[in-house]
């Protein structure tokens, strides 16, 4: 017995989509800390990161006196110039030739001096600026600009299990119920396929043309078998090599509870057509 499936792509559309970056960008390929949150940086795989600045934007523009920069990476781990992590004398970090172990939280702690003028007495202040660098995943979409705009897209998909819940008192025991049953679902995609190309040309041409017209998809319709079995039966080319195609009832000390096409074992079942391990 097989199942049928109907599959159909009757309609057609335009989907808009835009990527969203969070950044703090001041100026191009540079992005400042701020106090009190982490900076989001979005970075593509092997590309390089923008440089961060261990300072906020408003520290940046005033003098700093005697300034050190101390960068964490996401292992905890004091950073220090190598192939892929580069820190500038400024306190400027990239990631060169980004990869995923990459991503995570990097810390950078900024020490500077303030001085008293009257005592000449020094401070010193240290702020910390946190930076969350991601890699970003990202779908390509193809897109076919309409000639009238945005519309939608309409995809059906269904089953018909010729032996499904009830099957007993809709079918005759004198007829072959899976034969009758693969007979309609042909009568039916035939008949659904003509109601959406007779939808379509009805919008198309009578009805008023501010109303987006129905696009019919030729050839999208298709109709896919499954292999299945009723309940209590099985495919075993084993045991049935000259019907290895016929779903053959279970053997004792095997049951099927499903409409799987594999007889499962259960060496406390002892009739034919178990449909359940006791």
């Amino acid at each position: 017995m097989r199942t049928w499936v109907l599959l159909i792509a009757a309609l057609w559309s335009l989907v808009r989509v835009g990527p969203q970056r969070s950044s703090l960008l001041s100026k191009k390929g540079f992005v400042y800390g701020t106090l009190g949150h982490p900076v989001k940086i979005y970075v593509k795989l092997r590309q390089n990161s923008p440089f961060l600045i261990c300072m906020d934007f408003g520290r940046a523009s005033k003098e700093t006196v005697d300034p050190t920069y101390l960068w964490i990476g996401p292992n905890e781990k004091a950073l220090t110039g190598n192939n892929r992590i580069s820190v500038t004398n400024t306190g400027q970090l990239m990631v060169k030739d980004f990869l995923e172990a990459l991503s995570g939280l990097y810390t950078c702690t900024l020490s500077y001096k303030t001085i008293k003028a009257e005592t000449q007495e020094e401070t010193i202040i240290k702020k910390r600026y946190d930076f969350m660098i991601f890699e970003p995943s990202y779908k390509c979409h193809l897109v076919k600009v309409p000639d009238r705009g945005l519309i939608n897209e309409l995809f059906i998909a269904f089953q018909v299990n010729p032996f499904a819940p009830g099957w007993k008192t809709a079918c005759n025991v004198s007829v072959d119920c899976e034969d009758i049953t693969n007979h309609n679902i042909l009568q039916a995609r035939d008949r659904i396929e003509e109601f959406f190309r007779s939808q379509a040309n009805i919008l198309s041409h009578h009805i008023n043309r501010s109303v987006p017209a129905m696009h019919f998809v030729d050839h999208s319709f298709q109709v896919v078998r499954m292999d299945s079995c009723r309940p209590g039966f099985g495919k075993n080319e084993g045991l049935h090599s000259n019907c290895a195609s016929c779903c053959v009832v279970c053997s004792p000390g095997t049951f099927s509870p499903d409409v799987d096409v594999t007889c499962q074992i259960c060496i406390s079942v002892h009739s034919y057509g178990a449909k359940s391990c006791p």
